[in-house]
């Protein structure tokens, strides 16, 4: 009934998500999780591999955060071939999601990696020698990314100081030197590039980004191919289903690009949310059965706009960091004893 509700509000049809074409998670932190002595389970309670339980329940690409040069190895080039190699393993995509820094990228942090340079040229040089090395070692390891994202999160620019917005045009001349090095690489065939903000939402944080950005003259329509977007329910009231179409809607007719929920989570526990949650999910609960409705509301939503074409859920199976960075206790898909909730079967029906 909720999901009619929220469709009849929205102007969607009951078949409107059966047109995605990336229906998946981010799996980053699987390995960590494994080498803690998590063994992952399917819906039964029976031991699978994480990439098995994700391609029978429905998920066919995962994405994968990379960091330069960080602490441990977590995350870095050689973290994440491995983990491609998993995936690939099953026939799953897989969406290489560059950080360019050796810790987290988002709307608060886009540090430059330890050891590269300040000034704009060496540093557009070294970012596209970065990208293009990162995509062969790829390639050399049998791996072609479906989608890679130049940039995670970067509203506020990217590679800080040098890429901060008081410079849209070393944004733009970043962003285009990333995009050359892919291009220029020996992936074959040729990844689908992503530019990725937060807060999908909003229409306004995208029109002047992509307007301030796109002006400038180094960074071309034909340098990327999707735009995605962050859309977190537990962070804004302002964070609508129906702004999120709006904002879609907006973005495919002004620019006409593939469009990608890149990030969403929904909470089975949340006592003491941080921000009140948008009005038009109020309703859905802190559940299991509630997560599947959110997933399918959204998916719904990206379906019917023009070019919507994915969804991923963030880090479902990362069951000791299960707040997931929110105010809320848990947004895992997975127990705590690693098994699956009947929830990931969602990714079925979208």
């Amino acid at each position: 009934m909720l999901l009619s509700a929220l469709s009849a509000v929205l102007g969607l049809s009951a078949s409107a998500a059966a047109a995605l074409a990336y229906k998946g998670v981010d799996w980053s932190s699987v390995a960590v999780e494994e080498k803690a002595g998590v063994s992952y389970k399917n819906v039964n309670g029976a031991a699978q591999s994480i990439e098995q339980i994700l391609r029978d329940s429905g998920v066919n690409t995962v994405r994968q955060r990379v960091w330069v040069n960080p602490s441990g190895g977590i995350y870095n080039m050689a973290y994440n071939v491995n983990l491609a190699k998993r995936a690939k393993k099953v026939g799953l995509g897989v969406y290489v999601d560059f950080h360019f820094s050796d810790t987290w990228a988002d709307p608060a942090h886009q540090a430059i990696p330890s050891g590269w340079p300040t000034a704009i040229d060496d540093l557009a040089w070294k970012l596209y020698n970065y990208t293009l090395d990162a995509s062969n070692q790829f390639q050399d390891n049998g791996v072609q990314p479906t989608i890679m994202s130049i940039g995670n999160e970067i509203t506020g620019g990217l590679l800080w100081p040098t890429g901060g917005t008081s410079s849209w045009y070393n944004i733009a001349r970043l962003l285009h030197s990333a995009s050359a090095g892919i291009k220029d690489s020996r992936l074959n065939p040729k990844p689908k590039i992503m530019i990725h903000l937060d807060n999908g939402w909003n229409w306004n944080t995208q029109n002047n980004w992509y307007t301030n950005v796109l002006k400038q003259g180094p960074l071309v329509s034909s340098d990327y191919d999707m735009m995605g977007v962050s859309y977190y329910p537990f962070y804004s009231a302002s964070a609508t289903l129906s702004s999120l179409k709006s904002s879609l809607t907006n973005m495919a007719n002004k620019w006409g690009k593939e469009l990608v929920v890149a990030e969403t989570d929904w909470p089975t526990s949340c006592p003491n949310p941080a921000y009140a949650f948008p009005s038009d999910a109020k309703n859905i609960p802190f559940t299991a059965a509630g997560q599947s409705q959110w997933i399918k509301a959204v998916a719904d939503v990206v379906a019917s706009v023009p070019k919507g074409h994915g969804l991923f859920y963030w880090e479902p199976a990362w069951i000791h960091n299960a707040n997931l960075g929110s105010s809320c206790a848990n947004n895992c898909m997975f127990s705590n004893s690693g098994q699956a909730l009947s929830s990931l079967s969602v990714f079925h029906n979208i």
